[in-house]
């Protein structure tokens, strides 16, 4: 009885927080750090794969409600340089499971009907092989769509990926294919992750799960140069829920609405001197 009117509270809530998200602005690109799969797993008394798979049950959801409210981009944070520490059992197995996801989202026709654009970004060259070989499979079977851009960060890290992208305009400059007068921030920008096609977007939104309020050297430059807004919730990630998603959606929405107050409250200040002035 309880737990049916609680999934009715829920239901409704759900339904409201979700007209009001709609009715707003929806950020295009979201980032996402999918923290907690193993202490979710060892609050259940469970093995750390388990937590895992059901992480990786809900990163489809929230590909599928990102796509529903019209982001464009969203980067997910599948595997860390520091990650590597884990133990190897841990590792080999998590690998295989991400394996296994690209080749079912390679052969999943709603992958091909929504036109979704599958591209791993970070160090490849540190992943198993069979992993390396998915990851190719998928990036090519999707590289004509242009609906839905799905960026995994597998062995991504925030810093090194800066290092690699000075390296590539140092390499550049020294082939005098690039002159030192042409690199800007877009200069920049282009030269990260991934090495073909458009680079990663500027973040609109951060989310994190799992209770840690911390970015871990994830897109420094695309979204703490963006300021963007950030989300940190408590749930561990295979315990995401829609309402979370949605209010992350409402804190970005929070923050547009408050910077614009900001600027109007500038542009009116602003005006008011040059009035007072003008009457001088």
């Amino acid at each position: 009885m309880i737990r049916s009117i609680l999934n009715l509270f829920y239901g409704t809530y759900e339904r409201s927080l979700s007209r009001d998200v709609k009715s707003g602005p929806v950020p295009e690109h979201i980032a996402i750090i999918m923290d907690g799969n193993r202490r979710f797993a060892n609050k259940l008394g469970k093995k750390t794969n388990y937590g895992h798979t059901r992480g990786a049950d809900i990163t489809e959801q929230v590909i599928e409600w990102s796509y529903e409210i019209g982001v464009k981009e969203l980067t997910i944070y599948a595997f860390s340089t520091e990650n590597f520490n884990r133990s190897t059992d841990e590792t080999v197995q998590l690998f295989e499971l991400i394996g296994k996801k690209f080749d079912h989202m390679r052969e999943s026709e709603r992958t091909h009907e929504k036109k979704i654009r599958v591209r791993v970004i970070g160090d490849r060259t540190l992943l198993p092989e069979d992993l390396q070989e998915s990851a190719e499979r998928i990036e090519q079977a999707t590289k004509d769509y242009d609906k839905f851009n799905l960026n995994v960060a597998l062995a991504y890290g925030g810093r090194q990926d800066i290092v690699q992208a000075v390296r590539k305009m140092a390499d550049k400059v020294l082939k005098r294919q690039l002159s030192l007068d042409d690199i800007n921030e877009t200069t920049i920008g282009d030269h990260f992750c991934p090495a073909e096609g458009a680079a990663v977007s500027n973040v609109d939104l951060i989310i994190r799960t799992g209770g840690n309020e911390r970015v871990s050297n994830f897109l420094p430059w695309q979204a703490n140069g963006n300021e963007c807004a950030a989300y940190f919730c408590a749930p561990f990630w295979p315990e995401f829920r829609k309402i979370d998603f949605l209010r992350s959606i409402r804190i970005y929405q929070t923050r547009l609405a408050e910077q614009k107050r900001k600027e109007q409250h500038r542009t009116t200040r602003f005006l008011s001197k040059i009035r007072k002035t003008n009457k001088s």
